[in-house]
């Protein structure tokens, strides 16, 4: 069958969010067709092309194996996906089959009634048996399965070793002296930015504020409260705003940018260090820094220790909605098979789900040895809530960073409104 791939043009996607209608309950088709065109929607990555040809493959072969059945896929950004699935649940007439989904919204999705329960499917599944718990959890509400693990991934300091060599500096060993680094280096180095930072990049900021005692919020069993305004919190939020200013990187140009953005600029040559994941070794790869470049775990506060990052990755999820249910399944095993993740760490660096597989690439790759450190020392997560679609949709903590950097707001005020903000969103769920 012929294979159809169609990149999305950005500002398509954008028309279509704008005009996003309300999520409402989603009821699951009564329909199971076993030929037809299975639509899916996949995140668009800093350098795609890696990604698509993993995808690709797999494609092939299921349509090979399944006569009749042709797939279309969608690359969409990560920016704007909340709107386009949410209006997708609303509408299954123009919805995909399936979805590639971050963590964080797992909750969320599911409370929309968009997913589909697959809890049997995934009990079914020989290779399930190997998915390390924290990734089975994160396709996990109320004891059932919503989906399959795709990647894990967490962030650590990329930093251009020619650089570094060239100024004489040391890696930097704690949050401060990465500050006073970053700030060293554009002094000596005008056109670098020492430290590219993005006034939208939540979870590059995230780790300021977790390693300074600070969180995003308090509580559990689905009941939270903000803690952004905490005087912990507040602190970590001085310590990452700080970084925006003509001596690193000037807020004018980096208040809006976003992680993708940073690791642009790293890869391009444009900054001398950046907060990256894993899964932004192959855009840095392809970029003009490849060879001078190396990844350490991110400093916390003291020396020798590692801020806590944020558990990332990403999920693969049915839809409720889909008339094509036994295929989506079947090919939502297949794209987050062992074979498939092993592929997707070969092609962008994207660390499988399978704790037996990780192992294998970890030994063979010496740049995943900074991410496995920091899975290992001290991983933190969002609030299991289905309110965290809402906060990170509505860019609460970004407006928060863009509020401090721009000078509207202080720390304080800006955390305040943002936990303000933050509760009414715990409150409109329950």
């Amino acid at each position: 069958m012929k294979l159809s791939v169609r990149m999305l043009a950005v500002a398509a996607v954008l028309a279509t969010a704008a005009c996003a209608p309300q999520t409402s309950g989603n009821s699951s088709s009564d329909k199971d067709e076993k030929t037809g065109t299975l639509r899916v929607w996949l995140f668009q990555e800093v350098n795609n092309q890696p990604k698509e040809q993993v995808v690709d493959s797999v494609l092939a072969e299921f349509e090979k194996e399944h006569e009749g059945t042709e797939v279309t896929v969608e690359y969409i950004p990560v920016e704007t996906r909340a709107q386009r699935i949410k209006a997708a649940f609303n509408d299954p007439s123009s919805a995909p089959d399936l979805i590639e989904y971050g963590n964080t919204d797992t909750a969320g999705y599911v409370k929309d009634g968009g997913l589909a329960d697959v809890t049997e499917d995934f009990g079914a599944w020989d290779e399930a048996k190997d998915t390390d718990p924290t990734a089975r959890q994160s396709v996990t509400v109320g004891g059932k399965v919503y989906g399959a693990p795709y990647f894990v991934g967490v962030r650590a300091l990329y930093y251009r070793t020619d650089v570094f060599e060239e100024l004489g500096l040391d890696v930097p060993r704690t949050q401060a002296e990465l500050i006073s680094t970053a700030k060293e280096i554009r002094a000596a180095k005008p056109e670098l930015y020492g430290l590219a930072v993005g006034g939208a990049y939540t979870y590059g900021a995230m780790p300021f504020i977790w390693a300074h005692g600070g969180d995003l919020a308090t509580g559990n069993g689905g009941s939270y409260a903000a803690a952004i305004d905490s005087a912990a919190a507040r602190k970590g939020i001085e310590a990452y705003t700080s970084l925006f200013g003509d001596d690193n990187c000037p807020a004018a140009k980096c208040a809006a940018m976003t992680g993708n953005d940073t690791i642009t600029a790293f890869a391009a040559g444009k900054a001398a260090m950046a907060i990256g994941g894993d899964f932004s070794h192959a855009a840095v790869e392809a970029g003009k820094v490849k060879g001078a470049y190396a990844v350490v775990p991110l400093p916390g506060l003291k020396a020798g220790s590692i801020a806590p990052a944020f558990a990332g990755g990403n999920n693969l999820g049915v839809l409720k909605s889909t008339t094509h249910r036994t295929l989506a399944v079947d090919l939502m095993k297949r794209l987050a098979s062992k074979e498939a993740q092993g592929q997707l760490f070969e092609a962008m660096g994207f660390l499988p789900t399978f704790s037996d597989v990780r192992q294998q690439v970890a030994a063979k790759e010496a740049f995943v040895k900074p991410f496995v450190e920091t899975l290992a020392a001290d991983t933190k997560f969002v609030p299991a809530s289905p309110a965290w679609a809402q906060i990170d949709a509505g860019a609460v903590l970004p407006t928060m960073f863009q509020e401090v950097v721009s000078g509207k707001k202080d720390v304080a005020t800006a955390s305040a409104d943002a936990a303000k903000k933050m509760n009414d969103a715990f409150g409109s769920v329950g």
